[in-house]
């Protein structure tokens, strides 16, 4: 697969990534049957998962959005930048972020922060995917779908410089920088 300049090889087709999803969105309800939780999706990325996750739920759930940004191409800039602030009407909600991937751990460092100034009843953490080898903050992850190597990927909602979001597969690339 091509995308923009780069050559990227499948590394998760369709199927897996949807049993991925259900197992997680399973998972979550269990641990959430009696209550009702608020579940916040991280922008831009996390809108192709979140939104086969959230049809995995099986009845209706507050749903809110927020964008937090700190890549640039193919890199992480260190340096994050709020685009779309949190709902204020978190407070005293079980609030489950819902996160394409956590990479450096960063981004969701500086939300968590964020979050919880807005001081909901519980945060929990659910990733699609996980690169443990780059985390750089100690998060407490409460589900991860998938463990990736230290490999730049694309597809399911990931982009390379804007491109490849809409693909169905997850994607790495064949020679990374």
């Amino acid at each position: 697969m091509i995308i923009k300049d780069r050559e990227f090889q499948e590394i998760l087709s369709a199927e897996e990534l949807q049993n991925t999803v259900k197992r997680l969105a399973d998972s979550v309800m269990d641990d959430y049957r009696d209550k009702n939780p608020y579940f916040l999706v991280m922008m831009n990325g996390a809108f192709v998962f979140a939104s086969d996750f959230l049809r995995n739920i099986g009845h209706p759930v507050k749903v809110g959005f927020v964008k937090y940004t700190s890549y640039v191409g193919m890199h992480s800039t260190g340096k994050v930048t709020p685009v779309l602030p949190i709902p204020q009407d978190v407070e005293g909600r079980d609030v489950v972020l819902l996160e394409d991937m956590t990479d450096t751990g960063c981004t969701m460092h500086f939300f968590l922060e964020e979050l919880k100034k807005f001081r909901p009843k519980s945060i929990a953490i659910v990733s699609l995917f996980c690169k443990p080898e780059s985390l750089q903050y100690d998060l407490k992850i409460d589900y991860i779908g998938v463990k990736l190597p230290n490999q730049f990927v694309a597809g399911y909602g990931l982009d390379y410089d804007g491109e490849g979001r809409n693909l169905p597969t997850l994607y790495y690339t064949k020679n990374d920088e």
